[in-house]
């Protein structure tokens, strides 16, 4: 017969399973999200908000979108069939600043302190890609994979514009302003994604881009492709899936997505793993 210290022990064991496995309480403004409920709040002063399963995959897996959560939110919707939670943060004029930073801390204990999962795929579109590189820098050991859309890997060329890329006038002084640079010091930062890949490689996150090849908003040549040049020799693992031609209204950064489920697949083979 079990001591009761042992059936004691077994009985935590189990309600911490369950835990782990059950849908968080969220407060907030509820909505409804292409018939999921949505949550709106606030952390840390910034607005924010998660979606939520309609049942939680085991140990509440979930996705943290950057800027412009709302684009190619394919994948997503097959991912919260899936279980996983949807989340994201305001943080968008911040271009991934130690600022941004700051907030995106307390937004992921906010978010794992209501049990989701300690490690979080997460998802960056165009500038986005400034927020999850950076973020994933700093902490590692709390993501369990990189998903990324047209991303800035090199903010020189989007919205510094200081390569073959349009760039933005308005978006680089609103850069130099939230990072308190200089013209010179933002030209010699050696923190942007491209330059900040060690610790990420380190903690083997599998990464993956989607890029057009047309792109002269964030041409993938000064982003996507020297990043996974630089992740590989690193030794990290990294897909790129290659669209031939975005859109001309949008200089080629736009187009439709060609193949949400392997980005779901992708994200939930990294993301569900124990």
């Amino acid at each position: 017969m079990r001591s009761p210290r042992l059936l004691a022990a077994a009985l935590l064991v189990v309600a911490f399973c369950l835990v782990s496995s059950a849908s968080a309480e969220w407060t907030g403004k509820e909505s409804t999200w292409n018939g999921y409920t949505r949550f709106d709040f606030t952390v840390d002063s910034r607005p924010a908000y998660v979606v939520v399963p309609k049942k939680a995959a085991e140990g509440n897996p979930w996705v943290w979108r950057a800027r412009f959560p709302g684009f190619h939110a394919e994948a997503d919707l097959l991912l919260l069939e899936r279980g996983f939670h949807v989340a994201h943060i305001d943080t968008n004029d911040m271009l991934g600043s130690p600022r941004a930073m700051g907030h995106w801390d307390k937004f992921y204990d906010y978010m794992t302190d209501k049990g989701l999962s300690p490690k979080v795929a997460l998802e960056g579109v165009s500038r986005g890609g400034l927020f999850v590189y950076g973020w994933a820098a700093r902490h590692p050991d709390r993501v369990a994979c990189i998903y990324a859309d047209t991303p800035v890997c090199d903010f020189k060329s989007w919205p510094g514009g200081k390569g073959s890329g349009v760039g933005s006038a308005g978006s680089w002084q609103r850069l130099l302003t939230e990072y308190g640079f200089t013209e010179e010091q933002a030209l010699a930062y050696d923190k942007n994604p491209i330059d900040n890949l060690a610790p990420i490689a380190a903690a083997k996150i599998p990464v993956m881009h989607i890029v057009s090849l047309n792109d002269v908003v964030v041409p993938p040549t000064e982003n996507t492709f020297i990043l996974a040049e630089r992740y590989r020799k690193l030794g990290g693992t990294m897909e790129i899936i290659e669209v031939e031609e975005g859109t001309e209204k949008s200089q080629g950064h736009h187009f439709t997505h060609p193949d949400p489920k392997r980005v779901a697949d992708f994200i939930e083979s990294h993301a569900t793993k124990k």
